[in-house]
C-alpha cells in the first residue's frame, strides 16, 4: 500500500500599505518576507485620506514594476492588488494566513501592536508577523519622501529608480 503525504500548505502572506511612493524600505520588507513565504500579495490601499501623490492605478503599476525582480530572484509569486476593505477581509479573500508588517522604530510598535490585536480578534487564523526594517531603511517614510520631493530635495537614496523617475516627472508636470 502506497502512503501519500499531504502536500504542504502554501504559506501566503499579505503586505498592505498605501505605497505612495514605493520606498526602499518597502522593497527591504518585501525582500525579507519573500524568503519566508511561498506567495506574497502586496495590497495597495486606496486610502484617499492621505492625499496621495499617485493615483491608485499608478501606485499598483509602480509596486508591480518594483517588486518583479524580488519575485524572480526568490522564485516566488508576488501579486499586487488594490483593496478598500478591512485588511482582514482582504487577507481572507486572497487566502493569506499571515499579515506582514514592517517596523521602523519603537514609535511604530504601539500602532502596529494594536492593529495586530484587532485583526487577531477578527480572525484568529490569520497571524501578523513583524519584520524590522534594516538599519539603512529604518527612518524612511513615504510621507517624508513626498515632502522632501515636493520641496525639491533629493530622494534618490530613498526610492528605487523607476519610482524616482515617476515621482520627479509627476512633480515637474
Amino acid at each position: 500500500m502506497v502512503q501519500r503525504t499531504a502536500k504542504p500548505k502554501q504559506r501566503v502572506g499579505v503586505y498592505p500599505g498605501t505605497f505612495d511612493p514605493v520606498t526602499n524600505g518597502h522593497i527591504d520588507i518585501v525582500s525579507r518576507a519573500a524568503r519566508l513565504l511561498d506567495r506574497l500579495v502586496v495590497g495597495v490601499a486606496i486610502n484617499i485620506g492621505k492625499g496621495p501623490l499617485f493615483t491608485l492605478e499608478e501606485r499598483v503599476e509602480l509596486v508591480r514594476a518594483e517588486m518583479a525582480s524580488i519575485a524572480h530572484r526568490n522564485g516566488m509569486i508576488i501579486e499586487v492588488q488594490p483593496f478598500q476593505t478591512l485588511l482582514i477581509d482582504f487577507a481572507r479573500a486572497v487566502g493569506a494566513s499571515v499579515i506582514v508588517r514592517g517596523l521602523r522604530a519603537l514609535s511604530d510598535f504601539d500602532y502596529e501592536f494594536a492593529m495586530a490585536g484587532m485583526n487577531y480578534r477578527l480572525d484568529d487564523e490569520i497571524e501578523t508577523i513583524f519584520l524590522m526594517a534594516s538599519e539603512h531603511h529604518q527612518f524612511i517614510q513615504s510621507r517624508f519622501v513626498r515632502e522632501i520631493a515636493l520641496m525639491g530635495g533629493d530622494i534618490s537614496s530613498f526610492v528605487p529608480s523607476l519610482t524616482l523617475e515617476r515621482t520627479l516627472k509627476r512633480l515637474r508636470g
